[in-house]
């Protein structure tokens, strides 16, 4: 970055860069403006033209590097894989896990989440979590954002059973099965709601 000493006299009036600045902008609006238009009578149909995803009708699949909801891992008997190290909870810059271990019946395993409840006002999605966790336990590889639907603190919090329920719907329905339940749970929510969302 310059410093003012070293900007020229335009630069340092400021207006000539703000023109500049809405030039671009209104720049892409005419353009994508009279894209639309020219694709609505048949004009330039090969030229693309920004759009608006019209979600949750239409949504674009995320990529695998996106931190989507949590969900705890299960072992080969449908248990979770935690064992209540508090690894992620300890690394969790936004404090919003909470985890309340037990002995577990089996004396090879020392001991399980009684309770594990995330509270997502509070995530940051950071997915400092996910890496702390060594035997993972914990993933944000869900491919679905949060659901924003609720009208108590109570609602957007997670449970064990929740974060289960998801590792055992994309090992039987697979991963779109996930977004493909939020998306049902708006529409039968119904416009109202689907609105506050």
């Amino acid at each position: 970055m310059r410093r003012p000493e070293q900007l020229t006299f335009l630069e340092r009036v400021y207006v000539p860069e703000v023109i500049r600045g809405l030039t671009v902008t209104g720049g892409r609006f005419w353009r994508n403006f009279f894209l639309h238009i020219g694709h609505q009578v048949g004009i330039a149909r090969g030229t693309s033209a920004a759009s608006t995803v019209q979600y949750p009708e239409e949504y674009l699949n995320y990529g695998p590097e996106y931190r989507g909801s949590h969900r705890l891992t299960l072992k080969e008997d449908d248990s979770v894989r935690c064992t209540a190290c508090f690894l992620c909870a300890t690394a969790c810059p936004a404090r919003c896990i909470h985890i309340v271990a037990g002995a577990h019946e089996d004396t090879t395993v020392e001991k399980y989440p009684v309770r594990y409840e995330i509270d997502t006002l509070r995530c940051i999605y950071c997915g400092m979590c996910v890496e702390a966790c060594p035997c993972d336990a914990i993933r944000m590889d869900t491919s679905v954002h949060p659901r924003i639907v609720g009208y108590t603190r109570e609602d957007f919090i997670e449970d064990k059973s929740v974060l289960m329920w998801r590792s055992r719907t994309m090992a039987e329905k697979g991963e779109g099965a996930l977004m493909e339940d939020m998306l049902d749970s708006y529409r039968r929510a119904g416009p109202s709601q689907a609105a506050a969302a």
